[in-house]
C-alpha cells in the first residue's frame, strides 16, 4: 500500500495508539469524581494539558481540548462573534477556507454579521494591505488558515499577527490544522488570539484537538453544562483522547527538523517530474508546505483516476476530505482564478514523515501509466 492522503487524515503512531489504550484502562474515571479514582484522572489531564502548553510555548490554561478542527474553528469563531457582537458585527476571512471555517461564517451571516471575505490570487495567497484594508471600526475577529488543505499554499501569518496586535478589540484566529509538523508556527508574542490544532493530521486519533485560547480573550460557550474545560467546552473531558493528542503532538515536534526537509525533497521530485508532463498542471506554488502538492489534470474525472490508482492499493484525493464527496469543481482552486479545466480535474498528492522517495517514484509510474490509459480509451 502506498499512502498519499494525508491531508486527509495520516496513520495513528503506535505510540499513540498505545497511551490512549493505557488511559483508558488505568485512569478511566471522570475526572470530576471527587474519590481517589477521579482525582487521579484529573491529575493526569492536568498533566496533558501543561506538557501541550510547554510543547506549544503557551500558558497552561490556554489550552482547551476538543474533538479535533471543526470543532476547534466553530469555537473559536462563533463563540468570539457571539461573545463581542456587542462591539460590532463585521468579522473577516478569505474566500479559501475550509468548510469548517467557511460554513461557519456562513452560519453567521444569517445571524447578522457582515463577513468580508478577502480574496486571494493565483497562488493562493492573500494581500496583507487588502486585509488591512479591510478591518474597519466594527471589526471583532480576524479568521485565516496557515495552510491551505487543497493547494498547500502558507498565508503571511506573523505579517497579519503584527496588524491584528494594533486592535486591542479584535481577535485573530488561525487554523492551523494543515499547519504543525509542517510549517512551524511560534505562538507566543505573534498576535494569534485563537489556534486550532487537530490530533489525527499529525498521526493522533479522530476525535481528539485542542484550541489555544490566549489569556485575555473570551468566548460565549458552544457547550453549556458541567464547565470542564474553563467553563468553555462542558462535558466530560475525554482524558485517553487528550494524553494521546499529547502524545502524537510530542513526536511530531521532535520530529519536524528532520521531516520538513524529508517531504520537502518529495516534493520537488513530483514538482520535476509533473513539469515534464504535457498532460499535468502544476496548482500548488512553489513556495508552498512541503507536505501537498496539487494537480490538474484537464480532460480526465478525478474519481475515475483515484479508483484506478486505489485498484493498484495507491491512495491519493481529490480535495479536501470533508468536500471530496460533493461537486468536482474545487472552490479553491476557482478563487484562486483557474477555469473550469483546472478546476474539476484536480489531484491532491499529500505526505508524511515517513513517506518514502521509492513510493512517490511507484506513484509517478502508476500516475503516468493511469493516465495514458485513460486519454486512450477517450479518444
Amino acid at each position: 500500500m502506498i499512502y498519499l492522503d494525508n491531508s486527509a487524515t495520516t496513520k495513528p503512531n503506535p505510540a499513540v495508539l498505545e497511551s490512549f489504550q493505557q488511559a483508558s484502562e488505568r485512569f478511566f474515571a471522570n475526572p470530576s469524581s471527587i474519590h481517589q479514582l477521579g482525582g487521579e484522572a484529573e491529575k493526569l489531564l492536568s498533566k496533558a494539558r501543561e506538557q501541550a502548553a510547554q510543547l506549544l510555548h503557551v500558558q497552561r490554561d490556554e489550552i482547551v481540548f476538543t474533538s479535533g478542527g471543526t470543532e476547534g474553528n466553530n469555537m473559536a469563531i462563533k463563540g468570539t462573534a457571539l461573545e463581542h457582537q456587542g462591539r460590532g458585527k463585521h468579522i473577516i476571512t478569505t474566500a479559501i477556507e475550509h468548510s469548517s471555517v467557511d460554513e461557519a461564517f456562513k452560519g453567521l451571516e444569517q445571524l447578522g454579521f457582515d463577513v468580508t471575505y478577502v480574496p486571494v490570487d493565483e497562488n493562493g495567497v492573500i494581500s496583507v494591505s487588502e486585509l488591512s484594508d479591510a478591518i474597519r471600526d466594527d471589526t471583532i475577529l480576524i479568521s485565516i488558515m496557515h495552510v491551505n488543505n487543497e493547494l498547500g499554499s502558507v498565508q503571511p501569518i506573523r505579517e497579519i499577527g503584527q496588524i491584528a496586535k494594533q486592535y486591542p478589540k479584535l481577535f485573530f484566529h488561525v487554523d492551523h490544522v494543515q499547519g504543525l509538523g509542517k510549517v512551524p508556527l511560534e505562538l507566543a508574542g505573534s498576535g494569534i488570539d485563537l489556534c486550532t490544532i487537530s490530533g489525527h493530521k499529525i498521526h493522533g486519533l479522530k476525535g481528539t484537538g485542542l484550541l489555544c485560547v490566549k489569556q485575555g480573550t473570551t468566548l460565549f460557550p458552544l457547550f453549556h453544562g458541567g464547565n470542564q474545560e474553563q467553563a468553555l467546552r462542558s462535558g466530560t473531558e475525554n482524558l485517553a483522547g487528550s494524553v494521546s493528542l499529547v502524545k502524537a503532538l510530542r513526536l511530531t515536534l521532535e520530529r519536524q527538523s528532520k521531516g520538513i526537509p524529508h517531504m520537502f525533497q518529495l516534493q520537488q521530485v513530483l514538482r520535476h517530474k509533473f513539469s515534464g508532463m504535457d498532460t499535468v498542471k502544476i496548482n500548488t506554488p512553489d513556495d508552498a508546505a512541503p507536505h501537498i502538492m496539487n494537480i490538474s489534470v484537464p480532460g480526465l474525472k478525478p474519481e475515475v483516476m483515484i479508483h484506478t490508482l486505489g485498484e493498484q492499493k495507491i491512495y491519493i484525493s481529490t480535495k479536501s476530505a470533508c468536500s471530496s464527496k460533493q461537486s468536482d469543481e474545487s472552490k479553491i482552486l476557482t478563487e484562486c482564478g483557474h477555469g473550469t479545466d483546472r478546476s474539476t480535474s484536480a489531484l491532491r498528492i499529500s505526505l508524511a514523515y515517513d513517506t518514502t522517495e521509492e513510493e512517490i517514484r511507484t506513484f509517478l509510474d502508476a500516475l503516468e501509466q493511469a493516465i495514458h490509459q485513460l486519454k486512450a480509451v477517450m479518444e
